[in-house]
């Protein structure tokens, strides 16, 4: 497994992100598992159950703010955390990928904060001569 690389950013009221790869799908990934940081520890999340995402918008920074969403539906909704995480497609305008995880299991998931949402505060999904960086802030 790949060394995590991303980092959280302060802000009143919200927390941030900021993701880090060498291409948009690895940093997208990323901030996905920044997002599993802040809402629990993802050592204590087995793997055990594959779920198809696919998401389209207009451009890369709705793209990243509605990846992650769904991450977010499946947690606050359907009670599935996952750990894991693939992209096989992702363009301009379309992501389509897996999450591996598993129902969520209060007597195992410590929670960390409530995230309530993704928001366009801030969003950032830019190219640099290091490779890709992206920066979201959440409600909390």
């Amino acid at each position: 497994m790949n060394p995590a690389r991303f980092e959280i950013l302060e802000h009143p009221a919200v927390v941030g992100l900021a993701a880090y790869g060498s291409n948009f799908a690895e940093a997208f990934t990323q901030a996905a598992l920044g997002l599993i940081n802040l809402l629990t520890d993802p050592a204590t999340v087995r793997p055990q159950q594959a779920v198809g995402v696919e998401v389209e918008s207009e451009d890369r920074e709705t793209l990243l703010v509605k990846w992650l969403n769904e991450i977010l539906f499946y947690f606050d909704a359907k009670s599935f955390i996952p750990s894991r995480f693939e992209i096989e497609e992702l363009t301009e305008r379309r992501l389509r990928g897996r999450m591996w995880g598993e129902e969520i299991d209060p007597a195992r998931h410590e929670f960390r904060l409530d995230v309530k949402a993704v928001t366009y505060h801030q969003l950032q999904v830019e190219e640099t001569e290091k490779g890709v960086r992206v920066q979201v802030f959440f409600d909390i």
